[in-house]
């Protein structure tokens, strides 16, 4: 089968987004009066969203936040992340390059990802990427997040794509979990934020280099 529809998974994915969002994260602990953090405290909840951080933060740096008081933290995140957003974040390597050959080979693209639409979109603008795709869907979006599979196919359907024909390519078991749902195949990276290999987790294919991943396109 010659795939024409590849999705993408946004952070672990495309993007090393993890120090703005390890620095978003401390900027909440801080404000209520808790340790920094590192990268390896959440490394593995960013596929999770933003809430997942902020509860990993809290739970190693003392007292686990308590859930009524979540939206304000999450809001404090938001405006943080929001104005810092590509600080430190870049695409990771040959990800320009796939992605112009993705496009000069016609193939539809987008992006669903469990970080909200609108700072995705900010993201993607910010490092000149969001000419490359077609959609761009969040867990806002449509109000379910994956790894269920309405995001994704919300996506193939906003670019016009065919979901028969579809590829997802990510990082984690969330994106693993949502190819399954939605009944198409996974590329998975090896350098992105999961805890666990793409191989134990059933990737379908598996992308060590965006330079060296022309294999996904020919399935």
């Amino acid at each position: 089968m010659q795939i024409n529809t590849i999705i993408f998974d946004l952070d672990g994915t495309l993007v090393h987004t993890a120090p703005d969002l390890l620095r978003a994260t401390n900027h909440v602990l801080g404000l209520n009066g808790r340790a920094s953090i590192g990268l390896d405290d959440i490394l593995d909840t960013v596929s999770f969203g933003a809430k997942s951080m902020i509860r990993r933060g809290f739970k190693v740096t003392g007292k686990a936040v308590r859930e009524d008081e979540m939206d304000g933290l999450f809001a404090g995140f938001l405006d943080y992340y929001s104005a810092n957003i590509a600080v430190d974040s870049q695409p990771f390597d040959g990800v320009v390059a796939f992605l112009e050959k993705c496009r000069n080979g016609g193939l539809a693209a987008g992006v669903c990802t469990n970080k909200l639409e609108a700072l995705s979109v900010r993201l993607l603008d910010a490092l000149d990427l969001s000419k490359y795709f077609d959609a761009v869907v969040g867990p806002d979006t449509i109000g379910i997040a994956k790894p269920d599979a309405a995001p994704y196919l919300e996506c193939v359907r906003r670019i016009g794509g065919d979901v028969s024909r579809s590829l997802m390519v990510g990082d984690s078991k969330t994106d693993v979990l949502t190819a399954r749902a939605a009944g198409v195949p996974v590329a998975g990276v090896t350098f992105g934020y999961s805890g666990e290999t793409m191989a134990e987790l059933g990737a379908d294919f598996i992308i060590s280099s965006y330079r060296d991943a022309d294999h996904i396109l020919n399935y």
